[in-house]
């Protein structure tokens, strides 16, 4: 766990609410100099703090209106590994998340999908004809609220 003062917490709430803020426009928000922002970014970089700036896309203003949670019990354990099946749902372009958890599910994952016909493919298409692939249950999102910040 790496040290963080008042500073650092206060560049990391700047930097998640707008990633593209040069370090000169955020040492003036915070009455520092570019020089010492910038070491101070470099810093939060180079101990993980931060992992990488992402881009954060509309999904359904790119025609991807459904966003479904899926969790997915595996059949047999010993008929494929995990590390296959993760692998090959990865490769499924419409799963934007692989997680392996620990409960009645072995994964969850989430899907966006253009509709929920389109899900409906991805479901039996895809998901389903994995091999070792036994129970599922699907939530769709109805909103999403809140979104992950620093801690």
């Amino acid at each position: 766990m790496i040290d963080l003062d008042d500073i650092d917490r206060q560049i990391l709430r700047a930097l998640v609410q707008d990633a593209t803020l040069s370090a000169g426009a955020l040492g003036r928000r915070l009455n520092l100099s570019q020089p010492a922002t910038w070491r101070r970014i470099k810093r939060l970089h180079e101990s993980g703090a931060i992992k990488s700036r992402r881009l954060v896309l509309d999904r359904e203003k790119l025609g991807f209106g459904v966003t479904v949670f899926l969790g997915v019990k595996l059949a047999t354990k010993g008929r494929v590994s995990l590390e296959d099946f993760e692998r090959v749902v990865s490769a499924i372009p419409e799963v934007q998340t692989v997680e392996h958890i620990l409960g009645i599910y072995d994964y969850r994952l989430k899907i966006v999908a253009r509709d929920i016909p389109d899900f409906e493919r991805v479901l039996r298409r895809r998901i389903m004809a994995l091999p070792g692939v036994g129970n599922v249950e699907a939530n769709v999102m109805l909103s999403e609220e809140r979104r992950p910040g620093p801690l």
